[in-house]
């Protein structure tokens, strides 16, 4: 069987148990303190679990943003494929992590955290735009997996031996700023706004330099996906929810932002359990959309 959206911690211990090629990659982060999610990760972790860290990993090599919002890296091949904070790296940079892990094709991959599927979400994105299909989050994160009486490991794994990553036409789709811009006004596209109201109203702005939101979008803040037990809402009431939130604009239009681009996935994971379609990433998101100030900018709710 293969997960392409959540596993439940009952289900990957049958996969484990039955010694089916699947790799678990655990994505916890801080972004006030990038050297948390590994040392957490050393403290306990899935038996096996390779470590995959936002800034190192998940991201391209990167500094401060110019001030059209690329990011200046050393090496054309560093080159990112968006701007912001956390700029994703081209498909083939992360092919290459992921063969140098042992990852191949016909594994199924496993994505969690301890951060509400903040950070996993990413991963399970980035396969997707990779053309792997077969990865899926673990529902309830690191906390589901104790609570099922899962076990844990301490402190490093030993290395697994490199594989060929082969790239495929990517599943998911990305757009830049530009078609983001292009598309204001255009009842075809709307942008759903993943950051807290009071960042999307702009109120306060904690990590970038200025406050507000794309002029039209809706905030649909990523936290509310889940339930008290931290797990993904029953796929009904996520229905029901993204119903209330577009009201009569076009599921297939949606383009999903945050602040950096990553928890944005939360809300496209969402929307596909609630039977939407796939949507598109605007993978620089608020931090690529603000570092132009020719770029329109909105305030309020």
């Amino acid at each position: 069987m293969v997960f392409t959206h959540l596993i439940s911690p009952e289900q990957l211990q049958a996969l484990q148990g039955a010694d089916a090629p699947c790799m678990v990659f655990d994505c916890s982060f801080d972004l006030a303190q990038p050297s948390a999610g590994r040392t957490a990760f050393l403290e306990a972790h899935i038996p096996g679990a390779v470590y995959a860290h936002l800034d190192e990993h998940l991201s391209a090599p990167h500094g401060a943003p110019g001030k059209d919002g690329s990011v200046i890296t050393a090496h054309a091949a560093d080159r990112p494929m968006s701007g912001g904070r956390h700029p994703l790296p081209t498909r083939e940079r992360f092919a290459v992590w992921l063969s140098s892990v042992g990852f191949a094709n016909g594994m199924q991959a496993v994505a969690y955290d301890r951060n509400g599927s903040a950070f996993c979400g990413r991963l399970w994105w980035m396969l997707k735009w990779l053309g792997h299909d077969a990865v899926a989050v673990l529902d309830g994160g690191l906390a589901a997996w104790r609570e099922a009486g899962g076990a844990l490991a301490r402190g490093e794994e030993p290395a697994h031996f490199p594989t060929n990553f082969w790239l495929r036409p990517p599943l998911r789709r990305l757009c830049s700023a530009q078609d983001v811009l292009d598309g204001l006004g255009n009842p075809d596209q709307t942008v759903v706004d993943a950051r807290a109201p009071e960042r999307y109203r702009g109120e306060v702005e904690p990590l970038d330099p200025v406050a507000g939101h794309i002029p039209g979008a809706l905030n649909r803040p990523f936290v509310q996906n889940f339930g008290p037990d931290g797990r993904f809402k029953r796929p009904e009431v996520l229905k029901s929810e993204f119903e209330a939130l577009l009201g009569a604009q076009p599921p297939a239009g949606v383009v999903h932002h945050c602040g950096s681009g990553v928890t944005a996935n939360p809300n496209l994971l969402a929307m596909e359990l609630a039977g939407y379609p796939p949507g598109t990433l605007f993978a620089g998101s608020w931090s690529e959309w603000c570092s132009d100030p020719a770029r329109p900018v909105a305030t309020g709710g």
